[in-house]
């Protein structure tokens, strides 16, 4: 079988990607595709470590899987499989790989899949992403994930970085994306996104009553909770990392069960609506990650991301899309009493 390799910035995505991920990373274990590469240490690699002659020697792989290969005994020194990623190399020694087919290697392959494309031209698309949909493959979801689908369902989406996709929901958050078909499309989304250019709407269902007022912006940074990584918190810069975030609400509905809010990004940081959310006190219903409990027939996080609107950045045209609740929100606002007409 010949051994499926994606292209290195794939694997470097795919790697950034890992190490952004809430859980903990998992070591990738061979498949039964192989290659081997011989070769032998070059003189300008002289007593250098192991992984950096590798790393040298094989271009295309990041020094991180080849280290792991180390680990599994892939890695052999005249012959002799090589123990420490650390050890010192002479010049002439013969090395061989056995590079192996990883989740990690494979997990850039078309996958077909049903997808509701609200909206395409040949700049660009809008997805309407169903909850329990993982947007990039990372540990414990290399495949099956949105990426896998826009490959298969667009050529182009291969030639672009992390196929076109240019911000992310969670894997249980549903609602509207933007995905770029082109790679100048994605460098001006891009841009437009970290300026703030493009509105970026949801709505959230949490328990308890609102009371704070309209248009009520909460600016509070965003990192890694110091006391759990495997989850985000609001932090203090001065003392952990993070990074600035900020979110606008407002009330669509209340009953006395709960509340139904409009959250309003104005940033784009991992969790911020459901960590902002869940500092004012109001933790989205079946988001057991951030204190929220499940609640009018709610298993997942209550959070859809319904408006998305910005200016076409080719054509210029004013574009505007919405997407209505879903139907576990829809059950849940009527199992509360909740109603709202979007006019």
């Amino acid at each position: 079988m010949q051994l499926i390799i994606s292209t290195p910035s794939d694997l470097d995505e795919a790697q950034s990607l890992a190490e952004e991920s809430l859980g903990e990373g998992e070591a990738a274990d061979g498949g039964e595709a192989s290659e081997w590469r011989h070769f032998a240490v070059p003189p300008e690699m002289h007593a250098a470590r192991l992984d950096r002659i590798l790393a040298y020697s094989v271009p295309e792989f990041s020094r991180s899987y080849l280290q792991q290969l180390i680990e599994q005994g892939a890695v052999l020194m005249a012959g002799v499989p090589a123990s420490k990623s650390s050890a010192k190399v002479k010049a002439g020694v013969e090395l061989s790989v056995e590079l192996r087919a990883t989740p990690q290697s494979q997990a850039f392959q078309p996958q077909d899949m049903a997808l509701d494309v609200v909206y395409e031209d040949a700049h660009l698309c809008i997805i309407n992403k169903p909850a329990g949909l993982v947007v990039h493959p990372a540990p414990g979801n290399w495949s099956g994930t949105l990426l896998n689908g826009l490959l298969a369902r667009d050529a182009q989406a291969a030639s672009l970085p992390r196929a076109g996709i240019v911000h992310r929901l969670d894997k249980d958050t549903s609602g509207l994306m933007v995905v770029a078909r082109t790679r100048q499309t994605m460098d001006a989304l891009v841009q437009r996104i970290a300026a703030r250019e493009v509105k970026r709407q949801y709505w959230a269902m949490a328990a308890g009553q609102w009371t704070l007022k309209n248009g009520f912006t909460l600016e509070q940074p965003v990192g890694r909770d110091p006391a759990n990584r495997l989850r985000m918190a609001v932090v203090d810069l001065t003392r952990h990392a993070g990074k600035t975030a900020a979110t606008t609400f407002d009330l669509v509905a209340q009953s006395p069960s709960g509340c139904w809010v409009q959250c309003t990004l104005h940033t784009g940081r991992t969790h911020q609506i459901r960590v902002h959310m869940a500092h004012l006190g109001f933790p989205l219903l079946a988001d057991s990650v951030y204190g929220g409990k499940p609640a009018a027939g709610m298993t997942r996080q209550a959070l859809h991301a319904y408006h998305l609107a910005f200016q076409h950045p080719v054509t210029g045209e004013a574009l505007d899309f919405r997407a209505p609740l879903p139907q576990d929100m829809q059950e849940a606002a009527g199992l509360w009493g909740l109603s709202y007409n979007d006019g």
